[in-house]
């Protein structure tokens, strides 16, 4: 009798954060929308909403846009499945999971993104973006890491710029 081997391989992760010059409720309620997502991912084209409810786990969307690179320069695509939604706006942090189901980027298929928004005072909020990948041969993990933790932390960085840029804040 054959025994299997059944170690688990470690995922590749990694973690950014930044301060947003807003109210967490102001951030919560543009992170958390479908509809409000190209306004703080600027290289998404396109997010579909494909089966359930916005905010409920299983909600399944389907974003399309030039994300990562392709090599016959289409459009990257990511269909992603919500694993949970915690939002008490009465703590000081939300937040939710998404696992991709299913894309045309090599090394991400399975791949799970949080995303955290936590109350940090003063009408600032501390946004914090944590992602683990399944390692994938011919990439290196720390190209991977370094290049999704720079993608990331740009739309941080945009969530500033896309609150500032609402019609509730203009003047």
């Amino acid at each position: 009798m054959e025994i299997e081997d059944k170690k688990e391989v470690a995922k590749w992760r990694g973690r950014v954060s930044g301060i947003v010059e807003a109210p967490a409720e102001k951030v919560w309620g543009l992170v958390s929308k479908t509809k409000r997502l190209r306004e703080w991912i600027t290289m998404v084209e396109r997010c579909t909403e494909l089966e359930g409810k916005e905010g409920i786990p299983g909600y399944t969307r389907l974003i399309s846009g030039f994300m990562f690179p392709q090599e016959d320069g289409e459009r990257s695509w990511i269909k992603e499945r919500l694993v949970s939604m915690d939002m008490d706006m009465d703590t000081p942090l939300c937040s939710y999971v998404y696992r991709m189901e299913a894309t045309n980027i090599a090394g991400l298929d399975g791949s799970v993104n949080r995303l955290k928004v936590v109350d940090y005072g003063e009408d600032s909020t501390l946004v914090e973006w944590s992602f683990e990948v399944n390692p994938y041969d011919g990439l290196c993990e720390e190209s991977i890491v370094d290049y999704l933790g720079f993608l990331y932390k740009s739309c941080i960085h945009r969530i500033q710029a896309a609150i500032d840029a609402a019609p509730s804040n203009k003047a």
